[in-house]
């Protein structure tokens, strides 16, 4: 008797397994997010600006679906573009990053790489994400200029170790962002100093949100911080969140918007819309993007 209520334990324990998994890869990370959020940072009085911002859409030459979805995002008509990186997984992604992307290029736009622009993806044992020390592996290379070219001759803002102003809805806007501190390629020291008293506002960008970037953007004055990089789990435990952030960001702020502690800046953190192809699931965390209506404080 005790054998036999086992052994219907394991085959149960195996079925839920079984199911969640082939939910988690078949369904919720096909279930494209839109996230809405209203965010406190423009001078009082002032109109609202629309920001989509996109990240880690982890590309694949043959993902039409996303592509598709992706290119409908052009109907909301946003003021500003931002794209907080790893927008590649093949090196042969860049045609469908530019399905994706083609038609949001004719709004004003900024970007910045993550680490998965410049190297693909390989194949890792998933636990390794729970030790903060691993060890980063490279993959094989990507053409990230090429992809370059194509943001930036669209006339968006390469703010990789870069800081420029923008107009976008009528406002001037100071930017400001790094490439991937993942993998150490950052250098905001390069790039800081105080916001511009003639902004009418103030976004900075990351791909990876490591506090030590967050803390000198913040410190500088910069009212919107915007990064990717998390997945915002990727696999969550409902009730709990984010099992883990791949960085230095605690769980609690591993995707949507939160005052960044210490200061008045906000930050947004988006979950994504891509996965890692070794691991393409997603499990109480659906791949998304965001419009971040921009409001009066």
């Amino acid at each position: 008797m005790r054998k036999r209520t086992l052994f219907r334990l394991a085959a149960g324990t195996a079925a839920v397994g079984a199911t969640t998994l082939a939910y988690a890869s078949l369904v919720e990370r096909n279930m494209f997010t839109l996230r809405r959020y209203d965010v406190p940072v423009l001078p009082a009085d002032a109109e609202p600006l629309r920001v989509l911002h996109l990240s880690d859409l982890h590309m694949m030459p043959d993902q039409a679906r996303k592509q598709r979805w992706v290119a409908s995002l052009a109907a909301l008509d946003p003021d500003l573009v931002v794209v907080t990186g790893d927008n590649m997984a093949h090196p042969g992604a860049v045609p469908g990053v530019l399905r994706a992307l083609q038609p949001l290029l004719d709004y004003p736009g900024a970007f910045v790489f993550g680490s998965n622009d410049y190297t693909g993806p390989v194949l890792k044992n998933p636990f390794t994400y729970f030790l903060p020390d691993r060890e980063y592996t490279e993959g094989v290379d990507l053409p990230y200029e090429e992809l370059r070219q194509v943001f930036t001759g669209a006339g968006w803002a390469d703010l990789n170790n870069a800081r420029t102003t923008l107009k976008a809805g009528g406002r001037q806007l100071d930017l400001v962002g790094v490439d991937d501190p993942h993998i150490d390629r950052d250098d905001y020291p390069a790039v800081a100093g105080a916001v511009s008293s003639s902004a009418d506002l103030s976004i900075a960008l990351t791909h990876s949100p490591e506090p030590r970037v967050l803390d000198q953007m913040a410190a500088d004055g910069f009212g919107l911080l915007l990064a990717g990089h998390t997945h915002g789990g990727q696999v969550c435990v409902p009730g709990y969140g984010a099992l883990v952030t791949n960085c230095g960001l605690p769980r609690s702020m591993a995707r949507g918007l939160h005052r960044w502690p210490g200061s008045d800046s906000w930050l947004h953190v988006s979950a994504g819309l891509g996965t890692h192809p070794t691991a393409p699931i997603r499990f109480a965390c659906p791949p998304e993007a965001s419009i971040l209506t921009l409001i009066p404080r």
